[in-house]
């Protein structure tokens, strides 16, 4: 597909691979990047700097192969900050892009997902106001050539790469498609920087009783805009009460969180964030607070964590919405990205610790002393193989709801089912059932 499924978006590289000799002189080289402006600053000999000194030629000169100066800074510097907390790292060069993507919720392509196997050029449905959708693309329509080129000819992965194409003069592609009605029509098509949407799988879950469904699987800077208009469009089809998934959501931008809880709460305390010198509470907007008439409940699990920890408490403690599923995982922490100024990488650094409105800290206790996350109001357990059922279709892409009733009549006519559907969920029939009555999904 266009957007990279869960399973082709970039991780981090498990740095344990680097072996301990390496990570000890990262630790010990630390010190160097710590103290090294002390070193032109003060005339004093610093007994640090001399033993990282040592270690560095040392490593330089003996070790079994050729080091680069580079990298033991880049490990030093890991080394230094991975000793602190789990949390707080340093990212080198080749991972900005990642840590970019991860915050802005960005990718570049044309903004479509493409019915399995990707290969065939079919494409299931264009994201609202991506540059396919402003170009015309249209639900069921197949992918014939792109510039010229035909799909047949294109390797695995080519028809991805060739719609991104950023050699073309004037950054557009020339797509032939033809549409579930057989008619042929070229399209030019400018790919560029595109949500990678973190609101998923939006839809009436029961039209007789109103109740809507929304997951957030992250938070990003577009998060609440995304959030916003999957309501409206769910309230156009008679929204009244609303199951917000936070299921396996790992956090994100603080920010974001903190905007979607205010459609909530009209008045106090959102979040208090505590660092070494101060306490700030952010406080909620009335001006934003478009959702309060909406009855909630909201879904979490171990895998909930940090933002979505915060979102959950706040709806909690002022009793906005009910929680449903299991203690989330006790992340209540802040981390703040600092970018090296000679463009080498970014630092993430631990700077504060999250508190709910009624002063509950978040965050895990590793020993176990003290309460960990956010306990739901209703404990539901789900087995690992349900879970695991769930937590892939929370990762994997449901049309809009302007388009899902076109693509439901497109596999009502082939028999055939197009896009993943939730799996029988104790959870969200826990949820379900606070609203009064039991489901009637209308997928």
């Amino acid at each position: 597909m266009d957007v990279p499924s869960p399973d082709e978006r970039p991780h981090r590289t498990n740095r344990s691979d680097s072996g301990p000799l390496l990570f000890v002189l990262g630790l010990v080289i630390g010190l160097l990047a710590a103290v090294l402006l002390d070193r032109f600053t003060s005339g004093v000999a610093d007994p640090d700097i001399e033993l990282v000194r040592q270690v560095r030629n040392l490593a330089m000169r003996d070790f079994v192969r050729d080091v680069d100066p580079e990298e033991l800074v880049d490990n030093a510097l890991r080394g230094m900050l991975g000793g602190l907390d789990e949390y707080s790292d340093f990212y080198g060069p080749e991972e900005v892009g990642t840590v970019s993507r991860e915050t802005s919720g960005t990718f570049r392509g044309i903004g479509v997902v493409f019915r399995q196997p990707t290969s065939e050029g079919q494409v299931l449905f264009p994201f609202p106001g991506s540059p396919a959708a402003r170009a015309g693309v249209r639900v069921g329509d197949r992918i014939i050539e792109v510039d010229g080129r035909p799909l047949a000819e294109m390797e695995p992965g080519g028809l991805q790469e060739a719609l991104q194409n950023p050699e073309a003069e004037d950054g557009s592609v020339r797509v032939l498609m033809r549409s579930l009605d057989d008619t042929e029509r070229e399209l030019s098509i400018h790919p560029e920087p595109l949500l990678d949407p973190t609101v998923r799988h939006a839809h009436m879950i029961d039209r007789e009783r109103g109740i809507g469904y929304i997951a957030i699987l992250a938070f990003s800077h577009r998060t609440p805009d995304e959030f916003d208009t999957a309501v409206a469009e769910l309230r156009r089809q008679g929204l009244k009460r609303l199951v917000l998934d936070l299921r396996g959501n790992p956090g994100g931008i603080l920010e974001a969180a903190v905007r979607i809880a205010n459609r909530f709460l009209s008045a106090g305390t959102i979040v208090s964030t505590r660092s070494r010198k101060e306490t700030e509470k952010t406080v909620a907007d009335p001006t934003e607070a478009t959702d309060t008439d909406l009855e909630l409940v909201v879904l979490v699990d171990g895998s909930s964590a940090s933002a979505s920890e915060v979102l959950s408490g706040a709806l909690q403690d002022h009793a906005a919405a009910a929680l449903v599923g299991t203690p989330t995982y006790g992340k209540g922490t802040v981390q703040t990205l600092h970018e090296i100024t000679n463009g080498r990488g970014i630092v993430k650094l631990t700077t504060a610790n999250y508190f709910t409105p009624s002063g509950r800290a978040i965050r895990r206790y590793p020993d176990g002393d003290g309460p960990s996350g956010i306990a739901p109001d209703e404990e539901v357990e789900l087995d690992a193989k349900t879970a695991s059922k769930v937590h892939g279709f929370l990762r994997s892409y449901s049309p809009p709801p302007a388009l899902r009733s076109e693509i439901e009549a497109w596999e009502k006519r082939e028999g055939v089912e197009l896009f993943a559907r939730a799996p029988d969920d104790a959870q969200l029939e826990a949820a379900l059932s606070l609203f009064g009555g039991g489901a009637n999904d209308d997928e």
